[in-house]
């Protein structure tokens, strides 16, 4: 039986729909994607949307659904054509998660945690078992996948110190949401206990499963004949967040990066000079914002080359990687890359990625959501910490000038890379079983007597 403060939740949930709708409704004048199947976010599907699946996964946003990605192959390695449907929360992790779609598979958004939605939605699909990535507990989903005996589990578990904090803040909320979840399997040991903390059954620690990822190889393959005919070193500021371009172009420009350069003297160079021997790259983490970057770059008084634009650049210009899905292409091409997420208190954003490309990676103070990675990465010298971006420009132009040490930093950093990957295939295995134990429930969440009978691969 529900308690009194989750039926108070739900009717808060349904009580607020209106102004989640006209939330969607702002969002998509600037993301179109937004304003794609709205009615889906509150259960209510079109006829051509196909009905039950196998195996729900839900990632919210383009980091989670890319380790999906990662997840999901794996699923299919170990059980060959298993029906997929994934759920997504944001209009980028919709558009990445649509090119993991295969025949058999369907795509909808996540449902609004409200009574009904996520009952039109249950009763729609009737999933075998639920995936929710990373971070992603909702209260009322919880309990109705409890109540209709739909196992669902945490993958690539995550929680840091801020949002345990937030998440006690609503222990009635959060406690029997985490305690409802079938199992949860934790990157860290440090998120381990956190999880313990708000009542999950942690069931084992397996580690990152982006350390999995293999990077496209025909990027990389691109990048090796781009660099050839790069005139000067590259160092990228990858997946930058906002305030921090800034950061970067105001710490160039007091390196005199838009001054004419002074004449060499003898040995000794000045740092306007050795700025301007780099070639500078800002590739922001949402696209949304890729217009607004590119504006603060001409207005900080710096030509801008787009990478959607064709054409040469010229040595005066900072590069603009304003595409989607071409992280390996701009570390390949890197030299350096300064960890965006890490210079604005916001926690850091992936740095297995680039180390997987065999790039050295400057981190900022910040990086709380990839604290163990973090350390992990430094203590096996692929990558260096700084206090601020002046450290790391600065830090930047000594290894651009320093072969050696780049190398090994480099050749550190796939080390690194390597010697973490098998977190995938321990999910995928504990996923399958737990749904292979799992008896298929009807819309009304009672236990079906005999399987029916299907064109589709099963889970029997």
């Amino acid at each position: 039986m529900r308690s009194l403060l989750l039926r108070l939740y739900g009717v808060f949930t349904t009580v607020v729909q209106p102004l989640v709708r006209r939330k969607l409704r702002r969002r998509a004048e600037a993301e179109p994607g937004y304003g794609v199947a709205v009615e889906e976010r509150f259960g209510h599907y079109d006829e051509a949307t196909t009905g039950q699946a196998q195996c729900w996964v839900h990632a919210v946003s383009l980091g989670e659904t890319r380790a999906a990605a990662i997840l999901i192959a794996e699923l299919r390695r170990q059980y060959p054509g298993i029906p997929i449907l994934l759920t997504h929360g944001t209009a980028t992790g919709r558009e990445e998660g649509a090119k993991l779609l295969e025949p058999g598979d369907t795509q909808v958004w996540q449902p609004w945690d409200t009574p009904g939605a996520v009952a039109r939605f249950l009763d729609k699909f009737q999933p075998r078992i639920g995936v929710l990535m990373e971070t992603e507990v909702w209260p009322e989903m919880a309990a109705a996948c409890a109540e209709r005996h739909i196992p669902l589990v945490l993958a690539n578990a995550r929680l840091n110190e801020k949002s345990l904090a937030s998440a006690e803040r609503l222990a009635w909320l959060a406690r029997p949401a985490y305690s409802a979840l079938t199992a949860v399997w934790a990157q860290t040991e440090a998120d381990a206990h956190r999880l313990v903390s708000l009542g999950a059954k942690v069931a084992g620690i397996y580690g990152n499963l982006k350390f999995d990822a293999t990077p496209d190889a025909r990027q990389l393959n691109a990048a090796v004949s781009l660099r050839e005919r790069l005139p000067k070193p590259m160092v990228v500021l990858a997946s930058s967040r906002d305030g921090e371009e800034r950061l970067l172009l105001e710490v160039l420009k007091r390196f005199g990066a838009t001054s004419p350069v002074p004449p060499e003297q003898g040995a000794i160079r000045s740092i306007a000079k050795r700025v301007h021997d780099v070639q500078w790259m800002i590739v922001p983490r949402h696209p949304q914002r890729f217009d607004e970057v590119a504006a603060l770059i001409e207005a900080e008084g710096f030509a801008v080359a787009r990478r959607s634009a064709a054409g040469q650049p010229s040595d005066a210009e900072i590069w603009l990687g304003d595409s989607l899905g071409e992280m390996a292409l701009y570390y390949g091409l890197a030299d350096v890359a300064l960890l965006g997420g890490s210079f604005e208190p916001l926690g850091g954003q992936n740095l297995i990625e680039p180390a997987a490309c065999g790039c050295p990676v400057i981190m900022g103070p910040s990086t709380f959501n990839f604290a163990e990675a973090a350390q992990l990465s430094l203590a096996a010298g692929a990558s260096l910490r700084v206090e601020g971006m002046e450290q790391a420009v600065t830090a930047a132009l000594k290894l651009v000038e320093n072969p050696e040490r780049r190398a090994t930093m480099a050749q550190a950093a796939l080390a690194f890379s390597s010697s973490n990957r098998g977190a995938a295939e321990r999910t995928a295995a504990a996923v399958l079983a737990i749904a292979q134990a799992a008896e298929p429930v009807t819309a009304a969440g009672e236990p079906l007597d005999e399987e029916p009978t299907r064109a589709e691969p099963t889970l029997d």
